[in-house]
């Protein structure tokens, strides 16, 4: 997230901040906060900007200034973590000799021309040597000496056009026993440099994770450890390496923070031949990938959302528009219940972009947006629910993925720059309202990771399996009563790379052959070689093979149309329903999160009929009827589910925290962003007596007896009043 850079520059002072001695006073304890529903990350201290009201303030940087800017956040009441740059940041300690008498200025990642790749400036990317772990635990032990609850260690990133420092070269003949060979020179040595790269930045990660480790043993405290990352969508799709899946295979780390926003999503793709963005659709399946990292593995991932995006140049209704639908695609992952709301809110609600009317004149957020985003940021905090009902199109349904996705995307054979391989698999299922799911090959190997699905796609045209012992898991799947649709035609040329498949006694052309093999596929005949289609059973399953390249797939204006015909034939044949929406539709308890999908199936719009309001309505005005039309994005309140003989808070734009309630009377402690105007929605059968705020009355309120509903508006500020409303 490239912006990110403007609050950790030294000079620049951190905006709004206050001495601790001027801060309000804090907010009451929330019983619920322990739980970490959501957090929001800062470079600075303190403001009324960044008083989000989460339940963790993320504090980054690990520089000297850390403990001073933590102890702002803590005295208002925040739990405390704390995110640092893995691959670039204010480094030049290490970078010119003065952590360890080494100049490192050799590790910043450089292209074949010899160009250090640079976030700004000096602020290299790094070719991680083998101190630079050690440099980032100094800063660590900073964070830890504060009290930080968590490290974050962001983004380990190694850009796919680097491999040419000597650093790198160093590395490389320590790792491989040969002599360095120029990344863009063959497959081979792409795919090699790839590997390395991942390797790095997984050795890097893993002293940080043992540091913190040998802290906990040593004091009895139980710092986590997250690395808060882009999806390995994103990554093989913006020609980055990092080593995502296999982060969860390391002790010490507790999960992710799925860094999926809409300057990733809005990424274009190809589907039916048409490039353009689909931020709906690529969020969703950048999200349902973070997901399946640690799906069955214990680990926790958190999903960031970002009301704006680091390109500063888009307006106001953009903004908006696609943040609403990266939120959706968020909320139709109902494993998971923690978010991260903001990363650096200061920049959202002081900073200013153009308006849609007036492009050239840049405008501080409209109030609305504002009040929006804290209505929806605090209903965040109420997404761990029971009860969980689609209503889409067949679930079940999975397309595998692996980490080396990343290592196919450099010269001299780069894969399809839209990355079809994947969306070429994907988009024709999730279009027709299928949500289907990436599934993380690494993982296959997890008890139970695969219970949740009966029909699994698979291509070796992008990516490659990293080990056998996959193959022995997903032929089990199969076995056991799973349909595998495998859709290659064995052009890739990374098949010919050094692997496993083709080293160490085996001598397979591709890894489909060896995976075929423990599928009890007959072989090769001539009848087969030349068929189109090869169909078998394996135990309880079928396996389909069809020789057809998934990028060839997303060219193609049908080449949907012939993927579902298969795809159907898989889902009836593991006796699933096949049913094919224009929309999606879940329900989180109280909650109604829905998506109306373009280029979709013909048909009229889904009705919604009931007593709703919409949480992305600054105003909550109540709606009866919600019709799912093509690109509409919904997160509602279902009110039907409200109706209760005493108030009960149903939405609020402000941090609204219970403290008395009786027959006659409620109360709750409220706190929001400074400036900004909250609305507060009850349910309160009769019209109340008196509303005051700190004291003094609420003037601006509203009460239906047809809908049993209060709506109370006050403006924001930033220290802890009492609401009370008397009945």
């Amino acid at each position: 997230m490239l912006r990110k850079l403007l609050f950790l520059l030294p000079g620049l002072p951190f905006v709004g901040a206050l001495r601790a001695a001027e801060l309000p006073p804090p907010f009451p304890p929330d019983p619920q906060q322990m739980l970490e529903r959501t957090c929001f990350q800062t470079g600075g201290a303190w403001s009324e900007a960044g008083n989000l009201r989460s339940d963790v303030a993320i504090v980054y940087g690990i520089d000297p200034g850390l403990p001073q800017r933590i102890q702002t956040w803590r005295d208002r009441g925040y739990r405390i973590h704390v995110m640092t740059g893995v691959s670039w940041g204010n480094y030049q300690d290490y970078l010119y000799g003065r952590f360890d008498g080494v100049n490192h200025e050799d590790e910043a990642q450089t292209d074949r021309n010899g160009n250090k790749i640079s976030h700004g400036g000096d602020v290299y990317y790094m070719s991680p040597g083998t101190n630079f772990g050690k440099f980032l635990c100094v800063g660590v032990q900073r964070a830890l000496d504060a009290g930080a609850e968590a490290i974050h260690l962001e983004e380990p990133e190694f850009w796919v056009r680097g491999g040419y420092s000597e650093g790198f070269k160093r590395e490389w003949r320590a790792h491989f026993g040969e002599d360095w060979h120029p990344p863009h020179s063959s497959v081979d040595a792409q795919w090699r440099s790839s590997k390395l790269k991942y390797f790095l930045y997984r050795r890097a990660l893993q002293q940080v994770f043992d540091y913190v480790q040998d802290y906990n043993q040593r004091t009895g405290r139980k710092v986590r450890c997250y690395v808060p990352t882009h999806s390995l969508l994103n990554y093989a799709h913006w020609r980055i390496v990092s080593p995502e899946s296999s982060l969860t295979r390391l002790n010490g780390c507790d999960g992710y923070i799925a860094q999926v926003w809409t300057g990733t999503s809005r990424t274009p793709n190809l589907f039916r031949g048409q490039l353009r963005e689909r931020t709906f659709e690529t969020a969703f399946l950048e999200y349902g990938a973070m997901q399946n990292l640690v799906r069955a593995t214990g680990r926790t991932v958190w999903y960031l959302n970002d009301p704006i995006e680091d390109n500063p140049n888009y307006d106001w209704d953009d903004y908006q528009r696609n943040w609403e639908s990266t939120l959706v695609a968020s909320l139709l992952q109902p494993e998971v219940w923690q978010y991260e709301v903001a990363p650096w809110p200061e920049r959202v609600f002081t900073g200013r972009y153009p308006s849609s009317a007036k492009p050239e004149d840049r405008q501080p957020i409209p109030q609305p947006y504002a009040t929006e985003l804290q209505i929806v940021m605090n209903a965040l905090n109420d997404m761990k629910q029971k009860r969980v009902e689609w209503d889409c199109g067949t679930t079940g349904i999975g397309v595998i993925i692996s980490d080396s996705l990343m290592f196919q995307r450099g010269d001299p054979r780069p894969g399809d720059p839209h990355l079809s391989e994947f969306y070429g698999l994907a988009l024709p299922l999730l279009k027709r309202g299928i949500p289907v799911a990436p599934v993380q090959l690494e993982n296959l190997t997890v008890p139970r990771y695969l219970a949740d699905f009966r029909v699994l796609l698979l291509s070796y045209h992008g990516m490659k399996p990293l080990a056998p012992e996959v193959h022995v898991s997903l032929a089990d799947w199969v076995k056991r009563g799973g349909r595998l649709l495998v859709c290659d035609d064995d052009s890739d040329p990374y098949h010919a790379v050094r692997e496993w498949w083709n080293t160490g006694g085996l001598s397979y052309a591709t890894p489909r052959k060896h995976l075929f093999e423990q599928l009890s596929f007959g072989g090769d005949s001539a009848g087969q070689a030349a068929a189109t289609r090869v169909n078998w059973k394996h135990g309880k399953g079928e396996v389909v093979w069809w020789k057809e390249s998934p990028v060839q797939l997303a060219r193609d204006a049908q080449g949907d149309e012939r993927l579902i015909q298969l795809v159907k034939h898989a889902a009836l044949s593991a006796k699933l329903k096949w049913r094919e929406t224009n929309y999606l539709l879940l329900r989180r308890g109280p909650y109604l999160i829905a998506a109306g999908l373009d280029e979709s199936v013909a048909g009229a719009p889904k009705q919604l009929h009931g007593r709703f309001v919409n949480l992305f309505d600054p105003e909550l005005r109540v709606q009866n009827n919600i019709e799912l039309t093509p690109g509409a994005r919904y997160f509602l309140r279902d009110l039907d589910t409200a109706r209760s003989r005493t108030p009960q808070l149903l939405a609020s734009a402000c941090k609204a925290l219970p403290k008395q309630q009786d027959a006659k009377s409620v109360s709750y402690t409220v706190e929001g962003v400074g400036k900004t105007s909250a609305i507060v929605l009850l349910s309160a059968t009769k019209p109340p007596r008196s509303i005051t705020l700190a004291g003094k009355p609420v003037a601006d309120f509203q009460h239906s007896v047809s809908d049993g509903l209060l709506w109370l508006r006050f403006g924001n500020e930033t220290h802890p009043r009492e609401l009370a409303i008397q009945f």
